[in-house]
């Protein structure tokens, strides 16, 4: 599977780059990267079954000296079909978040 993820600062209305974010399977780590300018990771693959994105929120809100509720958003979801691209996008705000499945 190929997976790319977007994170959006819903209370400023742009990208959230410098997002820290990591991709788990089965309690392991598979991949680590922050986003880019345009709040964006790409091109990290793995297989089937459950998986783990964990956002370091804390983090980006502090280097920006918000203060936040969540310092850190984990979204679990399940591959079915490997062979398909996921994406999944963050909306973030200081005291709220939400996210979709993309394409």
């Amino acid at each position: 599977m190929s997976l790319s993820t977007h994170v959006l600062d819903a209370a400023l209305g742009r990208p959230a780059a410098g997002v820290a974010v990591r991709l788990e399977r089965a309690g392991a780590v598979l991949a680590e990267g922050v986003t880019d300018a345009d709040g964006r990771i790409g091109g990290w693959t793995s297989g089937a079954g459950a998986h783990r994105l964990v956002f370091d929120t804390g983090g980006y809100f502090a280097a920006r000296r918000v203060e936040t509720f969540y310092p850190q958003v984990s979204i679990d979801f399940t591959v079915r079909d490997p062979d398909e691209h996921h994406h999944v996008p963050l909306l973030l705000s200081p005291f709220a978040y939400s996210t979709y499945r993309g394409s």
